[in-house]
């Protein structure tokens, strides 16, 4: 059940948070800065992972916190060209990809409830009409709510039903 909703992300109720990224990402912009301000030991992690793990567009990491925080970061975006550069923009067979793999995860770990922004679309330059269709596709028949933010608004609890 896939459910829009306006708000802050960062006070869903979901019980994970997904977003996308760029391998390799300075978490410096857009909802991936919050995500990064809010908890640090995140994106200590998950540069740790990128130097070990080399991962591509398209797939997922899986990060939790202390105070059982979940949050899945989707490669959406093209990894950055150099040390200092920005990430690349989103492609939508990256999207396709990471949601695909978003998926999987949800069912493996049994997650009740996914919260996730008009992914792609800020930061990574995506379309949202192109974005869409791809998240009821993979995710809108998981018998699950899906909460998705299409309209941000800060420190504004959304009507998530949950």
């Amino acid at each position: 059940m896939i459910k829009e909703v306006t708000g802050d992300i960062l006070l869903t109720k979901a019980e994970v948070t997904a977003h996308g990224i760029a391998p390799m990402d300075d978490f410096k912009n857009g909802l991936a800065l919050s995500i990064r301000e809010r908890w640090p030991a995140l994106y200590k992690d998950f540069r740790h992972f990128c130097k070990t793990k080399s991962p591509k567009p398209g797939t997922i990491w899986t990060w939790g916190g202390a105070d059982h925080t979940r949050i899945v970061n989707l490669m959406t975006q093209e990894p950055p060209a150099g040390n200092n550069d920005h990430p690349g923009k989103a492609k939508t067979k990256h999207v396709n990809h990471a949601l695909r793999e978003l998926r999987k995860e949800i069912e493996k770990e049994g997650f009740k409830s996914v919260a996730l922004p008009r992914l792609a679309t800020g930061v990574g330059g995506l379309e949202w009409n192109e974005v869409k269709p791809l998240i009821n596709e993979h995710l809108g028949d998981l018998g699950i709510p899906i909460i998705v933010y299409t309209e941000y608004h800060a420190d504004q609890q959304a009507q998530e039903g949950l």
